[in-house]
């Protein structure tokens, strides 16, 4: 997936999405079909969140500081049966899951990367380094040599943990989003929106802590000290880093540097999920054809029945899905947007409106590349 930057909407059209937001609605126009397509691959999502979280979370506690984790996907069930299942690729493929988490790694940002900076953190990683490896000297001795690279390694881990909690968080909120669905509760798109909404602000202050256990004993990385909590240092500069910034991906993008196709300032990346082109999901070294086919395996009946009424079918499923992924994006951006706000976007006290209005404004710059016209179309 690349960013496109035709059908950029005008000044007009994002005028338009504003209003639309103060007037309680989303950034994705409300129909049926909308509503069906966003909770159906919603609940596909979710389902696949569940086994990134779990294994994020499983590599983070299981595997930590193992150099070389070569069974790390299997969750600690190593056996001839599933080992036959990764060589096939008949599995869920994690390594998108590594992706997202090493995107929020190098965009940083938040109270976690801060946290990951300071001298609490590396006070914290000594003693932990020092009981994983107090019968390996060598290992020992490197640390003291380069007493930067194990600590390194642990931020990394770090942000394995963090982005199993939130993805966690929420596979629960669109699971349940499917639920109400199926019990004819939601029917709207700002319904939608509401439920993502106030699944955030539920779990806002969720605390996002780090500990793992070596030799019985347990090591906390990120404490609950820290202060750490779910929206404003997981779920934000997640928001950031996946759905804006992303990385571009070989192969669609020069990373020559005299070819200056790349931004020189990280702020300016432009790749994220509200950005992306599906027609190129299916290619090599595109990271979410990679969640594409993980969801193609748990689309709900009724919205592989709207995919096969198409002209080519399933011919083209991973890029229907891609377009309808992209739809639900913007659900949860403008819940994202919603809860960040400074005053409730629907607020009638003027002196608020304008404090929302500078706010929103700030963020419908940011779309003028995005794809929210063709989302919309």
């Amino acid at each position: 997936m690349v960013s496109t930057p035709q059908l950029e909407p005008s000044k007009h059209q994002l005028a338009a999405f504003i209003h639309r937001l103060e007037a309680g609605e989303a950034l994705l126009k409300d129909s049926p079909e909308n509503v069906l397509e966003v909770v159906g691959i919603l609940k596909s999502y979710g389902i696949v969140l569940d086994a990134y979280s779990n294994n994020l979370r499983y590599i983070a506690d299981h595997q930590f500081l193992v150099l070389f984790p070569l069974f790390k996907y299997f969750n600690g069930e190593i056996n001839p049966g599933k080992i036959l299942k990764f060589l096939w690729h008949n599995r869920i493929n994690y390594e998108y899951a590594e992706y997202c988490m090493k995107s929020m790694f190098w965009h940083g940002g938040g109270g976690l990367d801060t946290y990951l900076d300071s001298p609490e953190f590396l006070a914290a990683t000594e003693p932990a380094i020092r009981a994983k490896f107090k019968l390996n000297p060598l290992m020992l001795v490197l640390h003291r040599i380069f007493p930067d690279f194990l600590p390194e390694q642990i931020r990394q881990l770090a942000y394995y943990s963090g982005l199993g909690q939130f993805w966690r968080v929420m596979s629960d909120i669109f699971m349940s989003l499917s639920d109400r669905y199926d019990r004819s509760e939601i029917k709207t798109i700002p319904e939608v929106v509401d439920h993502i909404l106030q699944g955030l602000v539920a779990d806002a202050s969720r605390p996002i802590t780090y500990t793992v256990k070596i030799g019985g004993k347990d090591y906390d990385i990120i404490p609950q000290s820290a202060n750490l909590t779910f929206l404003m240092d997981t779920a934000v500069p997640y928001v950031e880093a996946i759905f804006f910034r992303g990385t571009p991906f070989p192969g669609t993008i020069s990373y020559n540097a005299q070819a200056y196709q790349i931004p020189v300032f990280q702020s300016d990346f432009a790749y994220g999920a509200l950005y992306a082109d599906p027609l190129p999901v299916g290619s090599s070294g595109i990271p979410p054809t990679l969640l594409m086919q993980d969801m193609r395996h748990y689309l709900p009946d009724y919205l592989l029945a709207v995919y096969r009424q198409g002209p080519r079918k399933e011919e083209d499923l991973k890029i229907q899905i891609c377009q309808t992924f992209q739809k639900s994006m913007f659900c949860v951006t403008t819940a994202a947007l919603q809860g960040l706000a400074p005053h409730p976007l629907t607020t009638t006290n003027l002196e608020e409106q304008k404090a929302n209005r500078k706010y929103l404004e700030g963020w419908m710059n940011r779309f003028t590349t995005s794809r929210i016209l063709q989302a919309n179309a």
